[in-house]
């Protein structure tokens, strides 16, 4: 049995709890942020416009896309069973798309080609379609950074324009760190039974390296990632409303 959490944020296993840790909560927040940054940044703001688009991103990737990663291997060895999260996954993502159907008819027909790509990517990249081509670090940089940014500010403004596009890349770029580090946090912790080693440093001192001191500084910087890209968010929208 693994006595280890399967991640830094995962909860105690069972009932409820597993859900909870499914949902991975800081990432997921973390991701919906890029909406308010690409909201933020447009010409101006629709909170109408904002909060479906924040729900239709929650349920694609907070419960769907999560959903389907549990779904296939288990990563996080919870006890849902797998019609339930196919059900979860499956309802979840077609909420997300009837959301941004229904926002055709505010935004304009520009708004399908968003949701046919967000559909794509979450069922490509967590189910590992086409061999595992979806599943990389540039399409996760692109799909969970650059790719929120871009369609919250086309909700807002019904265009694209280069600070859009700035923005897009920040995100990748962001998404790619976190990539970077989350990688081999979840190594450590899922598949790594014993670390031996010292370090020696300029004045001869000795200290020993262990798994948790390889985990600290990937997870500590996972945690002030994930609320510092929340609070720009929220600084960017609050600034759009005059705050």
């Amino acid at each position: 049995m693994r006595t280890e959490r399967p991640a830094w944020y995962a909860a105690s296993p069972g009932s409820w709890r597993d859900w909870v840790t499914v949902l991975h909560l800081p990432y997921t927040s973390w991701h919906l942020s890029y909406v308010l940054v690409g909201a933020g940044l447009a010409p101006s703001l629709s909170l109408e416009r904002l909060l479906g688009t924040l729900l239709a991103f929650f349920l694609a990737v907070g419960i769907a896309a999560h959903a389907l990663d549990e779904l296939r291997g288990r990563p996080l060895g919870t006890s849902i069973s797998s019609p339930v999260l196919a059900a979860a996954a499956g309802v979840s993502l077609a909420g997300a798309a009837a959301i941004g159907v229904v926002g055709v008819a505010q935004v304009g027909w520009g708004l399908v080609a968003f949701v046919v790509v967000g559909v794509v990517a979450v069922v490509g990249y967590n189910l590992e379609l086409l061999g595992g081509r979806l599943h990389t670090d540039a399409v996760f940089a692109l799909a969970w950074g650059s790719f929120p940014v871009l369609t919250a500010y086309f909700a807002q403004a019904g265009t694209l324009r280069l600070s859009a596009g700035v923005a897009a890349a920040f995100a990748y770029g962001l998404s790619r760190a976190q990539r970077v580090l989350s990688t081999d946090a979840r190594r450590l912790r899922r598949r790594v039974r014993s670390v031996e080693g010292t370090v020696v440093e300029a004045d001869g001192s000795r200290r020993e390296i262990t798994r948790q001191s390889l985990l600290h500084p990937l997870e500590g910087a996972l945690v002030a990632l994930s609320w510092s890209v929340a609070a720009l968010g929220v600084a960017l929208v609050l600034a759009r409303s005059g705050w």
